[in-house]
C-alpha cells in the first residue's frame, strides 16, 4: 500500500475538486459503513445517500455536493471512475521482476521482450512472442507461435494455444483458455465425426477476460473479441464468433458459433444466443435471455425466446394474473351450468 496522501494531492491525481478540508490526510479507501476519519469513501449509487450521511469517512467521492452538506468531499462528474484511480494509487499493481523463472520452459525460437516476466512452471512454445512488460503467470501455457502483446497480465494457468493472438494491455484471469477447438462435428448415421478446427482466436487490445472464460478457435478464419470488451467469469464464446468493441458479457453467457455482436452491446448473466445470428450494436440482452433470431441495433430483449423487453414485461404481467383468470372462468362455468339447468 502506498503512503498516506493529502486530499488536495489525491484530488489532483483523480481529477476531482476538494470541498472542505484539502489538508486532510487519508490512508486508504473503505466502504461507507466501515470507513473511519482517516479513510476516503465513495457515493456512486443514490440509494446509499443516507448511509453516506451517517458514514464516519473523512472524505467522500461524490458527484453532487448538495446530497452531503457539510461533508468534506472529492467532487467529480464520475465518482466510480475516480474511485478506480484512487484504488490504483493506494493499491498499486505489484508486477514480478522481469526475467524467466528457472522452472519455466521456453522453447527455442520463442521471442520474449527483455522486460517481460515468465513465472514458475510456465511454458512458452516455439515461435511464441511476448511483448514488453507483459507477465506470464505461474503454470501458464503459450502454444507454438502464440502472441501476447505489451503490458499484458496473464494470471496463473492461463492457456493461449497455437497461433492465437492477444493484443496489448489485456488481462486474462486464471483458467482462461484461448484457442481450444470449436465444437464442430459432422454427424452421419448417428456417428459424430470431428471437423478439424484450423483457424485461430484473436483478442484485441484492452480486453479483460474473467476466470475460466473459453474462447474457441475458428473452424476457418478467426474468432475475434473486439478492443475494450470486458468478459466476466465462466463465459463461452464458440468458434467464429465475433464480438465488437467495448461490449460487456456477464457471468455464464454463452454465444454459439458464427454469431456476430456489434459494439457496445451487453449480455447480462446467463444470457445466450444460438448460432449464425447477427446481433446489432448497443443491444442489451437481459439476464437469462435466450436469443434465437437477429436483433437490430439498440434493441433491449428479454425472456425465452427473447423478445422486445416491453413485450416481455407485458407477457410476464399477464402470466401473474393467470390464477385470477382461471378462477373467473370457473365461476362463469358454474353460473352458466346453473342457467342451463334452470332453462331445462
Amino acid at each position: 500500500m502506498s503512503r498516506p496522501l493529502r486530499l488536495a494531492d489525491l484530488a489532483e491525481a483523480v481529477n476531482a475538486t476538494v470541498i472542505g478540508d484539502a489538508e486532510l490526510v487519508v490512508t486508504g479507501v473503505r466502504p461507507l459503513d466501515s470507513a473511519g476519519a482517516e479513510h476516503l469513501s465513495f457515493l456512486h449509487n443514490p440509494k446509499y445517500v443516507d448511509t453516506a450521511r451517517a458514514s464516519a469517512a473523512g472524505a467522500i467521492l461524490a458527484a453532487d455536493a448538495g446530497l452531503l452538506p457539510g461533508r468534506t468531499l472529492l467532487l467529480c462528474a464520475e465518482p466510480y471512475l475516480a474511485l478506480a484511480k484512487a484504488l490504483e494509487i493506494f493499491h498499486p499493481l505489484q508486477r514480478p521482476a522481469p526475467g524467466v523463472h528457472p522452472s519455466a520452459v521456453v522453447a527455442e525460437g520463442a521471442v520474449l521482450a527483455p522486460d517481460a516476466s515468465v513465472g514458475p512452471q510456465a511454458v512458452v512454445g516455439a515461435g511464441a512472442r511476448v511483448g514488453a512488460r507483459s507477465v506470464i503467470g505461474a503454470g501458464a501455457v503459450l502454444g507454438r507461435e502464440a502472441e501476447v502483446g505489451a503490458d499484458c497480465l496473464l494470471h496463473p494457468r492461463v492457456v493461449v494455444l497455437d497461433r492465437c493472438r492477444v493484443g496489448d494491455r489485456c488481462i486474462l484471469h486464471s483458467g482462461v483458455v484461448i484457442g481450444s477447438d470449436g465444437f464442430g462435428f459432422a454427424t452421419v448415421k448417428g456417428v459424430h465425426h470431428k471437423v478439424p478446427q484450423v483457424g485461430i482466436a484473436v483478442i484485441e487490445d484492452d480486453v479483460e477476460l474473467g476466470a475460466n472464460v473459453c474462447v474457441d478457435r475458428a473452424a476457418l478464419g478467426e474468432t475475434r473479441i473486439g478492443r475494450g470488451t470486458k468478459v466476466d467469469n465462466l463465459v463461452q464464446l464458440a468458434h467464429n464468433v465475433v464480438v465488437g468493441e467495448h461490449c460487456l458479457l456477464v457471468a455464464q453467457v454463452g454465444i454459439s458459433g458464427s454469431t456476430t455482436i456489434g459494439h457496445h452491446s451487453v449480455f447480462a448473466g446467463q444470457a445466450g444466443c444460438s448460432g449464425h445470428l447477427s446481433i446489432g450494436s448497443g443491444v442489451v440482452a437481459a439476464a437469462r435471455a435466450a436469443v434465437f433470431k437477429d436483433v437490430p441495433d439498440g434493441a433491449t430483449v428479454a425472456g425465452t425466446p427473447a423478445r422486445p423487453h416491453r413485450e416481455w414485461l407485458k407477457a410476464n404481467a399477464n402470466l401473474q394474473r393467470l390464477d385470477l383468470l382461471r378462477d373467473k372462468v370457473k365461476d362463469l362455468e358454474r353460473r352458466l351450468a346453473a342457467l342451463e339447468k334452470k332453462d331445462a
